[in-house]
């Protein structure tokens, strides 16, 4: 029900020349009807459906803002053509989850010259300047706050698996950033004994998780994960090892699935970055812009992530979902 498909083809970007669209709209006035495309990474991932949900409910409350959703699909081909189609449609606005920060920075300039307003979510492009807003959490200080829930539960120090998400991607780069910040400033009490990536995936963090754990001598007594779905897939490769509750699992995200588990005792903590915040606070920004011409106070629009451990589990976005 949230994908959504453009019945034009993507191959129109002479016809929007031709169409002879403004390199800079005028602001349409405050009550406007608008149009704007919303091309999330992939329905595949919890926190997307959720952003994309609550972006939504948002544009309702605004009035008058007509979304169309693409599933990118992980498919930086997929996300080009949509994003072509759009162009060719004469949308207002794009809110754009980019699977790839450089294969989408062309057509995001492309539409930016073709007078629409562009804001990215929850990452960045690369190299465009004038995208209107990046609205994302504080990665690099979110998985601080994942290194300082592990200090906090381990002071003495403890040997740490390290699951990081997709390589060269900027998310996975500055979770893993400001993890080892926190824990490599301890003067080696924590100890990196695996790191591999595990592409945000829960399938592959399983996997990756079973063959790390095969390859060590003695178990880790933390692993921590650049998001909550490669979590979950190493809480299942722990538990069928029978080490359930021997190994601290540390998540990030704030997901549904991750909530409960924290709740269980699956996971030791996520860390919610609010994704429903942030679809909420894009939508708001880029609507705010093309109605009026207001623009943010920063490029960067960040929201600060909070660890969520079983003893804050009240303030984690999502609780409301998990039931009693």
């Amino acid at each position: 029900m949230l994908k959504r498909t453009f019945l034009l083809a993507a191959s129109g970007l002479a016809l929007a020349g031709a169409l002879g669209l403004p390199a800079a709209a005028e602001p349409k006035g405050k009550d406007a009807e608008v149009t704007i495309l919303v091309s999330p990474l992939t329905f595949a991932f919890p926190h997307f459906v959720f952003l994309t949900e609550e972006l939504k409910d948002e544009a309702g409350k605004l009035g008058g803002v007509t979304v169309v959703v693409a599933d990118g699909q992980l498919s930086a081909p997929k996300q080009i053509a949509d994003i072509e189609a759009a162009i060719v449609q004469g949308v207002d606005g794009i809110i754009l989850a980019p699977v790839e920060a450089d294969a989408l920075a062309p057509v995001v300039q492309q539409a930016i010259d073709a007078g629409i307003a562009v804001v990215t979510v929850d990452r960045p492009v690369n190299g465009v300047a004038d995208v209107l807003a990046n609205v994302a959490a504080d990665n690099f200080k979110g998985a601080e706050a994942q290194g300082e829930a592990v200090v906090k539960a381990f002071p003495d120090g403890a040997t740490i698996v390290n699951l990081q998400g997709i390589p060269g991607d900027k998310t996975a780069n500055d979770r893993n950033g400001g993890a080892h910040k926190v824990l490599d400033a301890a003067g080696g009490k924590y100890v990196f004994v695996a790191e591999q990536a595990g592409n945000f995936s829960r399938d592959k963090g399983l996997e990756v998780t079973e063959n790390i754990l095969t390859g060590l001598a003695e178990v880790p007594q933390v692993i921590i994960a650049a998001n909550d779905d490669m979590a979950l897939g190493a809480a299942q490769a722990v538990a069928a090892r029978g080490l359930k509750g021997k190994v601290a699992i540390y998540g990030y995200d704030g997901s549904e699935d991750a909530l409960k588990a924290v709740k269980s005792g699956d996971l030791a903590a996520t860390v919610d970055q609010f994704p429903g915040l942030q679809g909420r606070t894009a939508v708001s920004t880029l609507v705010a812009f093309i109605r009026e011409g207001t623009r943010p106070g920063s490029n960067d629009v960040l929201v600060a992530p909070v660890a969520i451990t079983a003893d804050n589990l009240g303030q984690a976005e999502r609780v409301g979902q998990i039931g009693e």
